[in-house]
């Protein structure tokens, strides 16, 4: 069994390829394979954290940074394994699809991080705009964000589904030896799983009521929810807010981690 899984998968093939694009390798699949779904299941399923008394307790920040830190981080991992194989100048055979996948990605993933920067305006009642207005493109769910949702959404689930292909190709054509197979798969195995369970027990809150809750005087209570398989909760006009971030906020002494998570 050792031997098997130490074999390359192609047995007419070696398995040889140097440091730079072994780092290349390393690093796309860290970043595309590992951190960067996590950052995705963050912010689907973890906008209201297990434990938290939803919808009473709103505004919770912890996701928010887990999906900023995990995002950012697999970016900057990419780019690093760009440079590898740039730097490496080495040219393999039948790395057509995985070239062309891999700039497509590269591409896409930038208009990704523009586009995060352009979310628009926030808003809302704990956050007036300096004439005390509520007003804001997310807590009024303006055009402006409707249109960065949809993009943000869908733009990250194909960058997932495009990176499946590319680590698939890129094991291919580097001949990778069957225990990186059988790891990677089992991971995405695991993954899906996992996605599938907090769907079915309707962990996918909607960002705008993990906010600012159910009450339906909130504008964007009165508008559909951005994206598919979004739970919502019965309008609720009678529960007390209380905004986690505030409560953290207003605290005289904040360990490391929560003053972290309020940046």
């Amino acid at each position: 069994m050792i031997e098997w899984l130490l074999s390359p998968v192609d047995p007419e093939r070696v398995h040889e390829v140097s440091s730079l694009v072994a780092w290349h390798g390393r690093g796309m699949v860290l970043a595309w394979g590992i951190i960067l779904p996590l950052g995705v299941i963050a912010a689907r399923f973890y906008k209201v954290m297990p434990g938290q008394d939803w919808p009473r307790e709103i505004e919770n920040p912890v996701w928010w940074l887990l999906h900023r830190v995990l995002q950012y981080g697999g970016l900057g991992i990419m780019v690093l394994a760009l440079v590898a194989i740039l730097l490496s100048d080495v040219s393999m055979p039948g790395a057509a699809l995985h070239v062309w996948m891999g700039w497509s990605m590269f591409a896409l993933a930038a208009i990704q991080f523009v586009a995060a920067l352009m979310h628009g305006t926030k808003g809302g009642p704990r956050d007036r705009g300096p004439d005390g207005s509520t007003f804001g493109d997310h807590y009024n769910m303006t055009r402006h964000r409707i249109v960065f949702e949809w993009v943000h959404k869908n733009l990250g689930y194909l960058l997932l589904g495009m990176s499946v292909i590319s680590i698939i190709s890129g094991l291919w054509i580097s001949n990778a030896l069957r225990w990186m197979w059988v790891v990677q798969i089992i991971w995405w195995i695991a993954i899906i799983w996992w996605f599938a369970a907090l769907q079915r027990r309707g962990r996918a809150i909607d960002t705008y009521q993990a906010i600012w809750g159910t009450h339906p005087e909130h504008p964007g209570n009165r508008a559909k929810p951005v994206g598919w398989g979004i739970t919502r909760g019965e309008p609720d006009a009678e529960t007390d807010n209380e905004s986690i971030r505030d409560r953290l906020t207003a605290k005289q002494t904040k360990t490391w981690w929560e003053v972290l998570i309020l940046r």
